[in-house]
């Protein structure tokens, strides 16, 4: 008798490890078939990265002709003295291998708390036009490896109550930018973003200049475009350091149109404290093979 209920144990184990190796083999299967169509799919070599939702990247890293997206954002930020709102419309799209340009329209909107008047705190605008391209010069699927080089310009514009009597561009932006990224194994990635930026203020005469250093690190649920991850926003000045923790998350609800949801935690309650942000990302004629069934 005991040498039966041996021989069933032994059985049961077998079937439930078989089960279990059976399942990982099948998401392997579906990374490997996910990963092959983004990568494998055309020519020139292209490597499957999660790219960070608040820093956004001008196009995906080794972009192919003819992809195109449509960026919404909107976000919150809850200052000491006012709860600023953000928008922005932006369009993506690369007319050749590997190159990438964008046009953004970013607006700020101010609403002061209790006991603040509201010409103590900076007034509605549209920020400006942004206009950037991105250019990915190192592209290596066997290393899972991408590195690109690209540049932001800024024409800044002045607050809605001055439009009237201030120039239609107060001062430019210039952000040149470097991004290294590599995907470990199928599901873990990293990417660095970084580079200066320069405001040149053409009506006070000044100039400010920080050092953006933004480090990212996600894990791709197996077998879909949707991911989870954490940002690291760090700015340097001469005399301070701010850095922003951004865990979040993107959710595939289309073939086409993704959601991406990012909260912000500041490390230093300076001026800013708890933020939001969402980002719509739609990508006109783009069809993805989902896999499904795990």
């Amino acid at each position: 008798m005991k040498y039966t209920l041996l021989l069933i144990g032994c059985f049961s184990f077998s079937k439930h490890y078989a089960q279990t190796d059976s399942i990982r083999d099948l998401k392997h299967r579906y990374d490997s078939l996910y990963i092959k169509e983004v990568q494998d799919k055309r020519k020139p070599d292209k490597v499957l990265h999660a790219e960070p939702l608040f820093i956004d990247l001008i196009r995906d890293l080794g972009a192919r002709k003819g992809e195109r997206e449509w960026n919404i954002g909107l976000g919150l930020t809850d200052n000491h003295k006012y709860d600023l709102y953000t928008a922005l419309v932006e369009y993506e799209f690369a007319p050749v291998n590997r190159l990438g340009f964008e046009v953004e329209l970013p607006f700020s909107l101010h609403s002061p708390l209790g006991g603040i008047h509201k010409d103590s705190i900076p007034d509605n605008r549209l920020n400006g036009l942004k206009l950037a391209t991105q250019y990915s010069f190192f592209v290596s699927e066997k290393m899972k490896t991408s590195m690109a080089i690209g540049y932001i310009h800024e024409f800044m514009m002045p607050e809605f109550r001055n439009i009237k009597t201030s120039k239609l561009v107060n001062g430019h932006m210039f952000n040149p930018f470097f991004i290294a990224a590599k995907r470990w194994g199928h599901h873990f990635h990293t990417l660095l973003y970084t580079g200066p930026q320069i405001e040149k203020d053409m009506v006070h005469k000044h100039t400010y200049t920080n050092w953006q250093v933004n480090t990212n690190f996600h894990y791709m649920i197996p077998g879909t475009r949707n991911f989870v991850g954490v940002e690291f926003n760090k700015d340097f000045r001469k005399t301070d350091f701010d850095m922003v923790i951004r865990p979040q998350m993107r959710v595939s609800v289309a073939d086409n149109l993704l959601i991406g949801i990012v909260a912000g935690v500041p490390v230093k309650r300076e001026n800013q404290r708890f933020s939001s942000f969402l980002r719509l990302i739609y990508e006109p004629g783009q069809k993805h093979q989902r896999a499904t069934g795990l």
